[in-house]
């Protein structure tokens, strides 16, 4: 073999050698790319940087401009990351920006707080039908549809509503967050397509949860809790206090007979209520808001006595008789037997809703805290008239306010 042939096999030797070392290879980027480089020229209005490619990188224009760094600061040396805008322009230059890197950067903090479910500050900048366009980092907005923001922000009492006129109610008022602050929990995130779909009620449904469970290990049968109404039915009012969502029903509204609960009460509406049940782990929870308040029965029936003759109100007529208010929370029933010493039919013959009359206790039942009452008993009658009306007895009597009561206290179909 000559010296020649030697040679050659040196000089293929240190080639295979130099492009095996990667250090020594042409790298490759595609658009998007996030790359390390060292500054080499500073210029007005011009940077240009070396990223190892087979020419240097430009950044000039608007893509020098970023929140988080000055261009103007840079020095020959320094290192930096760029972001690859085209790997090669119409003049064979790498073009690069730094204002992207800083963009590119908030999408690798939005992706992992996606994956960590983490919660992302944003501000609304505009609003429109759909709902709100909210910015999360310079030059990255995200979107957060109305179905997705808090009731309490939307509607009136924060309950969902529809119809022409709520329309136009609900834009008015996410015209009106314009430039507030709204904590949020990615839904979608799709870099490509630069869309970002957000949720508030993913934090605040979150911080719910977190605080139920926080009332519910705490909470205990006797506990006085503030709430909120959340909810009105014919069987009483629905009470979220503390996170813990229960019912007051409608026998714990109040002392007194209850007649239009929407009366006491809207949604939205503050309320002090007391625990008096929870089962089912938290599923069913009782409150009571009379338990709160002072019992008038105790009060009010301390001036009366069996025998009394006293004043009244008609509140109901109804088959069996009716019904009558003597003092605030003190009602009783006069049954349709101490209604007149003669045969009654129709309650509504002898008497009228908002009658005044005159009645007699008959008798006083604390466990039931109903009155028997009697009408008849406070007109003089004849000895003849006494001999030919059969007496209704004690023990018939109380049966009677006993079935009149379970009747008036029956949910109606």
């Amino acid at each position: 073999m000559d010296k020649k042939t030697n040679k050659n096999q040196d000089l293929y030797s240190q080639i295979d050698s130099f492009l095996s070392d990667k250090s020594n290879q042409i790298k490759k980027f595609s658009r998007g790319d996030i790359v390390d480089g060292k500054v080499v020229d500073v210029r007005d209005g011009l940077v240009v940087v070396d990223v190892g490619y087979k020419s240097e990188g430009i950044v000039a224009g608007r893509e020098l401009k970023s929140e988080t760094l000055d261009w103007r600061d840079l020095k020959v040396g320094d290192s930096i990351l760029v972001y690859v805008v085209k790997p090669e322009d119409e003049e064979g230059q790498l073009v690069l920006s730094i204002r992207r890197t800083q963009q590119a950067s908030a999408w690798i903090t939005l992706e992992k707080a996606k994956k960590d479910n983490d919660v992302v500050e944003t501000v609304v900048v505009e609003a429109n039908n759909g709902g709100l366009i909210v910015e999360i980092g310079k030059d990255v907005r995200g979107f957060i549809p109305t179905s997705q923001l808090d009731a309490s922000r939307v509607y009136l009492n924060g309950i969902r509503q529809v119809g022409k006129d709520i329309s136009s109610k609900v834009q008015k008022r996410l015209n009106s967050l314009v430039g507030e602050k709204i904590s949020t929990r990615i839904i979608e995130l799709d870099r490509e397509k630069n869309r970002i779909i957000l949720s508030e009620k993913m934090v605040t449904q979150s911080r719910d949860l977190e605080q139920r469970e926080k009332t519910l290990n705490k909470v205990k049968e006797g506990d006085i809790l503030e709430g909120t109404v959340s909810g009105i039915t014919p069987f009483g009012i629905f009470v979220n206090a503390e996170g813990l969502e229960g019912l007051v029903h409608l026998s714990e509204l109040s002392w007194d007979k209850v007649e239009d609960i929407g009366s006491m009460y809207a949604v939205g509406s503050k309320v002090k209520v007391m625990v008096i049940g929870v089962s089912d782990g938290g599923k069913r929870v009782a409150y009571s808001v009379k338990r709160l308040l002072k019992d008038p029965w105790s009060q009010a029936i301390a001036k009366y006595k069996v025998g009394d003759i006293v004043s009244g109100k008609v509140q109901k007529v109804v088959p069996y008789g009716a019904f009558v208010r003597i003092d605030e929370g003190l009602n009783g029933l006069i049954h349709i037997s101490e209604l007149s010493d003669k045969l009654v039919k129709d309650p509504s013959d002898i008497v009228k809703v908002d009658d005044d009359v005159k009645v007699k206790i008959l008798s006083i039942s604390s466990t039931e805290r109903h009155l028997g009452l009697s009408l008849k008993a406070t007109t003089k009658k004849s000895p003849v008239e006494e001999e030919k009306k059969p007496e209704i007895s004690k023990e018939e009597l109380a049966s009677a306010i006993d079935t009149a009561i379970e009747e008036e206290l029956s949910p109606k179909e």
